[in-house]
């Protein structure tokens, strides 16, 4: 394991370097800085010694993931009384482990001799596979991706043909063609690193080029379809409370009964606070406001399991398909261990019934007919992970993603999955609806564009189209193939160097 950490003070810039980077996430988009600090932070991981280099990309992604991750600590504000104490560690520990998924393959990357310009390029390579790992291992946690920078951006666009991985292999690129191309010389100079720098603004300038022209092709004409989507700006701290549930339960209705045409309600992750067995006497009301086929997020029961589900109110109020949330958060909606955990009374942290949710039978696409373009539902967290977009057989119209986006607090949290679930409909080429119980709900567009929304703590309504589809990408095709094998190429050539 690496020996001999340098000290604090020799670290601090690359803990500084890694916050600098992440200012490309939301609520900041500032991209230019990541681009920088990164090209930066490779230069001065280039230079390290090996023994060394674990420190220096612990430090760096330290500062990465505290600022990235810091709406982590909002869930243990809903309760601040029973949860508050936890909020510093649940940050620490969570910027740790992100720093792990930095330092480890750089580290692993650097064993052996190899020049210079050649650790820079191993570290980038091992960085691109961990942004890459992240998304599976431990059940996966792909968020605060290093490509996530281009998001809103005309590069995003790529995303089409080579996924968020393939961002992050760009955006790395991007930072390693400096040091890649800096001219031989002892001395720290900037001129040394002109015809890198060069090379990786052309680099951005082409594919950002790239981008504009798929943007101004037209896209298909929209469908004919109204979707009404419902946003009861219910709080968390609130939202599970007797008297304001009523409350919150009464504004789904009001709001979904407005005058208007629509051919499909839609309401957020467990919308209300009762259970799906328990509301036979009110699925009529529900049927009566919608006026329209409804889908609501709601929990339900059977036997001794509970599921976060979403379910398909007909007209007449008879129940049409439901699906239940497969991917669960560690912790939150379940706990590793739950059937001998909940013996000793250990429960998931957000599960309101039971012990924690069991998980649903996973992604599948759900037709309901009556002019209404067949969609593969997403529930919250799900909607970050890619490769459930390709886990279908029958390729959807459009994604639905109702999600509850009150645990993350106002500042980066709702924003920051905002931006992934603009990224997966640019990976599909599908329209994605999204309804959230605070904010922020969203139409979105087949390339990613927000067509309309409305903001985090509003009250209201979104009718809109539906929009169309794009023909099938070539990411959807292939996945992240092209890009590993890219990637194994590059490693290879490298092993190989590192032998001769």
């Amino acid at each position: 394991m690496p020996r001999r950490r340098p000290s604090l003070l020799r670290l601090l810039p690359d803990f500084g370097l890694g916050l600098i980077a992440a200012l490309g996430l939301a609520p900041f988009n500032v991209w230019g800085a990541s681009v920088i600090a990164l090209a930066v932070l490779l230069w001065r991981l280039s230079r390290a010694q090996p023994h060394t280099v674990f420190w220096h990309a612990l430090a760096a992604g330290f500062g990465w993931f505290g600022l990235a991750m810091s709406w982590i600590i909002d869930p243990f504000l809903v309760e601040p009384e029973v949860y508050g104490w936890m909020a510093p560690f649940a940050l620490f520990f969570m910027a740790l482990g992100g720093a792990l998924f930095w330092a480890l393959p750089a580290w692993i990357a650097t064993r052996g001799s190899l020049g210079w310009r050649a650790q820079a390029v191993a570290i980038a390579i091992a960085l691109v596979v961990s942004d890459w790992l992240r998304g599976w291992i431990f059940t996966g946690l792909p968020w605060a991706q290093i490509g996530q920078i281009w998001i809103g951006t005309p590069i995003a666009q790529s995303a089409a043909w080579i996924g968020a991985t393939g961002l992050s292999f760009l955006t790395l690129l991007m930072a390693v063609l400096p040091t890649l191309l800096a001219r031989p010389s002892e001395a720290i100079k900037a001129s040394r690193f002109v015809p890198g720098t060069i090379a990786s603004i052309m680099l951005i300038g082409a594919v950002w080029a790239a981008g504009m022209a798929r943007l101004a092709a037209p896209l298909p004409a929209d469908h004919q379809t109204i979707i009404r989507v419902v946003q009861p700006n219910a709080e968390q701290r609130l939202k599970w409370d007797p008297e304001w549930s009523g409350i919150f339960f009464r504004r789904l209705l009001d709001i979904s009964a407005e005058p208007g045409s629509r051919d499909l309600v839609i309401w957020p992750e467990t919308a209300v606070n009762f259970l799906l067995e328990d509301a036979s006497d009110l699925l009529p009301v529900m049927s009566q406001a919608a006026d329209a086929p409804l889908i609501m997020g709601i929990q339900r029961r059977e036997g001794s399991r509970y599921y976060n589900s979403l379910v398909t109110l007909n007209a007449g109020a008879s129940l049409g398909p439901v699906y239940d949330k497969f991917h669960l958060v560690p912790f939150g909606e379940y706990i590793p261990w739950g059937d001998m955990m909940a013996k000793i009374g250990i429960s998931a942290f957000a599960a309101q019934e039971g012990h924690g949710y069991s998980p649903g039978t996973g992604p599948r696409v759900i037709q309901l007919g009556q002019n209404i373009p067949d969609f593969q539902p997403l529930i919250c967290y799900e909607a970050i992970f890619p490769q459930h977009l390709r886990a279908v057989d029958d390729r959807p119209g459009w994604l639905l993603q109702a999600t509850n986006d009150a645990w993350f607090g106002k500042f980066s949290g709702p924003y920051q999955h905002l931006e992934q679930a603009q990224l997966r409909a640019i990976e599909a080429g599908l329209p994605l609806i999204r309804a959230a119980n605070t904010g922020v709900s969203a139409v979105i567009d087949a390339r990613g564009d927000i067509r309309v929304s409305l903001g985090m703590s509003q009250q209201g309504k979104i009718d809109a189209q539906l929009p169309a589809a794009l023909p099938e990408t070539f990411w959807i095709r292939w996945g992240n193939a092209p890009i590993l094998l890219l990637t194994a190429i590059l490693g290879a050539a490298i092993a190989i160097r590192r032998r001769t």
